[in-house]
């Protein structure tokens, strides 16, 4: 399933005569990021904010964490959060935050799709199994043990771009 969505220029947020930016090259940055930020909110209400791969694929992006790490705790609580990308070069390049609710995915044929797409990208090694991913004991994957890997995705029910260079555009796109 591939959505096209909708961009909306927010002027308030814009140069005069910006013009919002394409859908495409948003799916442009979600494909090709390496790292992502993950906003997810503690129990006590704190935020708490990491680095970590993710994948675009079937309209949402896919991410592990371990159910003992803070992040998982803040999910297992509170499935709302946030992943965001870009730049952080002030006059340039393409912004964009996500978000959403993070659900468990258990889909085999996606788990398989998903295991291919962090081995091609990332060289990490995952194998699939009912429960999300476990590492490969080959030596290439970083702290490896013999644990499943649970694997989010996150749909979208917000998605806004922030672009950076002649002029600045803040789009905000809404499902076709």
């Amino acid at each position: 399933m591939t959505t096209d969505f909708v961009p909306i220029l927010h002027p308030g947020f814009s140069s005069p005569g910006a013009a919002a930016t394409p859908w495409s090259e948003v799916v442009d940055v979600l494909e090709h990021a390496d790292m992502f930020w993950i906003s997810t909110v503690r129990a006590d209400g704190r935020p708490h904010v990491t680095p970590l791969p993710a994948m675009w694929f079937d309209d949402a992006l896919f991410f592990t964490t371990g159910l003992e790490e803070q992040k998982g705790r803040n999910l297992s609580r509170n499935p709302a959060c946030v992943l965001t990308t870009g730049t952080n070069v002030y006059r340039g390049g393409l912004d964009v935050v996500v978000e959403g609710r993070a659900e468990r995915c258990t889909h085999r044929p996606t788990l398989e799709r998903l295991a291919q797409m962090w081995l091609h990208r990332l060289d990490w090694p995952y194998d699939v199994d009912d429960d999300g991913f476990r590492h490969r004991t080959d030596g290439r994957a970083p702290n490896v043990d013999t644990g499943a890997v649970p694997v989010f995705g996150l749909r979208p029910t917000k998605i806004l771009s922030f672009r950076r260079d002649d002029e600045f555009a803040q789009t905000r796109y809404r499902p076709a």
